[in-house]
């Protein structure tokens, strides 16, 4: 990691992160402003990140600092790219493994074929409707708030753009995959969306960001690694 000042982080500086398991994007950046902070001793700076990952995934993570956060729209629009893994046979309420499984279905009928064929239904402008344990708001109230106090709310269906799917590998009833995305895809409603075009049930079992527009995440840092380099291992 180059050496950085704080007139470095103040004038702006893109970071890459690598989120891990269990982290939510939120404190991510915390634990970026922090060490910032402590470093230069620092009443404030402006950090934030361009693009939200659940915490049960990992990967990259844009994260700006000070001018640079006036960036996060235009980097949050970039095309995305994912590998993960979807579990055919069941579903889950939140489409991943957050919330316990509800209900079970055969996978006895499911073939290489059909599956190669529904991963072709599902390439290009398509139609998703996000999860209910999202963080998307709806008349001022995040929807996962709707989603955890019982109350069934209405979620409009959006078109995304699925530019790359491809199965890298077959163990049912689990399927690797690597996907390109546009902006706002969902790939907790395309797990659960897939298995239901499959006459079967389907979550999303893991799941990686491996890149946005042309950053990678093997050049991302975790955020722990960051905050003791920059404090010299005293954080």
């Amino acid at each position: 990691m180059d050496i950085l000042s704080k007139e470095d982080f103040l004038n702006g500086q893109l970071l890459l992160i690598d989120k891990p398991l269990g982290w939510s994007s939120f404190q991510a950046v915390n634990k970026i402003k922090w060490a910032v902070r402590k470093k230069f001793d620092l009443k404030k700076i402006k950090v934030g990140h361009a693009g939200t990952l659940d915490p049960l995934a990992t990967g990259l993570l844009l994260i700006c600092t000070g001018k640079f956060t006036k960036k996060i729209e235009s980097l949050q629009g970039q095309e995305k790219e994912y590998v993960g893994t979807i579990t055919l046979g069941a579903t889950t309420p939140s489409y991943d493994l957050e919330t316990e499984i509800d209900q079970v279905f055969p996978i006895d009928h499911i073939t290489k074929e059909a599956i190669y064929l529904t991963v072709d239904k599902f390439t290009g402008e398509i139609e998703q409707r996000p999860p209910v344990f999202s963080a998307l708001k709806k008349d001022g109230k995040r929807l996962y708030e709707y989603a955890r106090s019982g109350k069934e709310i209405k979620i409009n269906k959006r078109k995304v753009v699925i530019s790359e799917f491809e199965i890298r590998a077959m163990d049912l009833p689990v399927l690797e995959f690597r996907v390109v995305c546009s902006k706002g895809t969902y790939i907790r409603s395309l797990a659960q969306d897939f298995g239901k075009a499959l006459n079967s049930g389907g979550y999303l079992s893991s799941l990686r960001r491996t890149k946005i527009g042309d950053y990678n995440v093997n050049k991302a840092v975790d955020p722990v690694v960051f905050s003791e380099k920059l404090l010299g291992n005293n954080g």
